[in-house]
């Protein structure tokens, strides 16, 4: 125990303890040398075994070049954030960090007595709120694993880890709103929490999900390899493409559709807090992995290409599966039908963007408005008269 009198005497770490401890905790690419392309020495690598001798080389010889920065398997330093190279990347950091929101700074009296009157929701839209919240109160729990435990190792581009971290807090925040919704409403929580166990339609998602998460998560894993960074690069397009940009669109559709009806409206602005961001994370993603396409064009082979489509084919009828679960004989404004074609829609828009081809032609939305939420910016909240502003807390903006 430090007692405030005794004198504090500085640490005795020889050159080579600090090397060996250095070089171990700052190892954030987990790469061996032979998996790597030569370009430009790592901490870990400066400070190895021989660590006395690189350290006597002039620091500069040390300095990160942008031209040397990779995506995966870089060798260049990925605590030093400068110089940019993937500007696009910290741009969005930026970009979250300004539409920074909390769950509390939305009122819920409206949802709480609306939840309560026995006529304020029929029985199917009870429904649509009580899966919804099934669904989403762990969703974001696998996608923040997915990041901390399993992408952010992988990845040797310090601004695109910055952007992680950022995304891993807002995965967090979300889990909060939606337990905010359901203390709000007074539901039974363990029924909620454990709906992932309970209900099959959202078993179904995870598992399909899990393997993808566990793949990059094994700490025997490394990329560097034409087979690793394929594992790694499906992990990306799984949580991009058909998690954060399929999985969820069926609960914000139906939320947002009742908060267009004056329901739920605390519960809906929070999912278009919760869109926005989503949307922001998505496309991070996408060009995230298009830019390891770039990098790494030996990965896109016309297999890997087959294996992707086939899982894209497998998210829609799991999520369609979902969709009828969730809705069995809809609601004023939708039903389970119109969402086979907006998820096809939603689906040929995802494959596009990483360049795959259209997977379900001449589809289109059945929910326009859904558009105009996600891509316009707004001069007012959709479910509330007050003003909104770009800043923290308070602006949905979609750019």
């Amino acid at each position: 125990m430090l007692v405030w009198e005794e004198e504090v005497k500085p640490s005795t770490v020889n050159a080579a303890s600090l090397a060996q401890t250095l070089s171990s905790s700052t190892r954030a690419a987990h790469l061996s040398p032979a998996h790597s392309p030569a370009v430009s020495s790592s901490p870990s690598e400066a400070l190895s075994a021989d660590g006395a001798e690189k350290l006597a080389q002039p620091a500069i010889t040390r300095r990160v070049k942008a031209a040397d920065k990779r995506i995966i398997n870089g060798r260049t330093d990925v605590n030093q954030l400068v110089p940019f190279k993937y500007k696009w990347a910290w741009e969005k950091y930026l970009a979250t960090c300004a539409n920074h929101w909390m769950p509390q700074e939305v009122n819920m009296s409206r949802d709480i007595a609306t939840w309560k009157d026995p006529n304020g929701l029929t029985e199917d839209e009870r429904r649509i709120v009580k899966r919804n919240l099934g669904f989403f109160v762990t969703a974001d729990s696998l996608a923040a694993n997915n990041i901390v435990l399993g992408t952010y190792r992988h990845i040797t581009a310090p601004e695109c880890r910055q952007f992680l971290l950022r995304q891993a807090f807002e995965e967090a925040i979300h889990t909060h709103a939606y337990q905010y919704i359901v203390e709000s409403l007074g539901l039974d929580e363990s029924e909620i929490f454990n709906a992932y166990n309970e209900v099959q339609s959202i078993r179904d998602k995870d598992e399909f999900l899990i393997p993808f998460i566990e793949a990059i998560m094994d700490p025997n894993f490394h990329t560097g390899t034409a087979e690793n960074d394929q594992t790694l690069l499906k992990s990306l397009i799984v949580f991009a493409c058909l998690m954060e940009g399929l999985f969820f669109y069926v609960g914000f559709t139906q939320i947002l559709a009742l908060g267009r009806q004056n329901k739920m409206t605390g519960a809906a602005e929070q999912y278009q807090y919760i869109l926005r961001d989503e949307s922001m994370h998505c496309n991070f993603g996408i060009d995230l992995i298009n830019q390891i396409k770039l990098e790494n064009p030996q990965l896109w082979t016309p297999e890997f290409k087959a294996e992707i489509t086939a899982l894209f084919h497998k998210a829609v009828e799991l999520e369609y599966r979902y969709a009828e679960d969730t809705m069995p004989r809809g609601v004023l404004g939708m039903n389970a039908s119109m969402f086979k074609g907006y998820l096809r829609y939603i689906a040929n828009r995802r494959a596009t963007q990483i360049g795959l081809e259209e997977l379900f032609p001449n589809e289109e939305n059945p929910f326009p408005w859904m558009s105009e939420m996600i891509d316009l910016k707004k001069e007012r909240n959709f479910f509330e008269t007050r003003v909104i502003e770009y800043q923290s807390g308070g602006a949905l903006s979609w750019d």
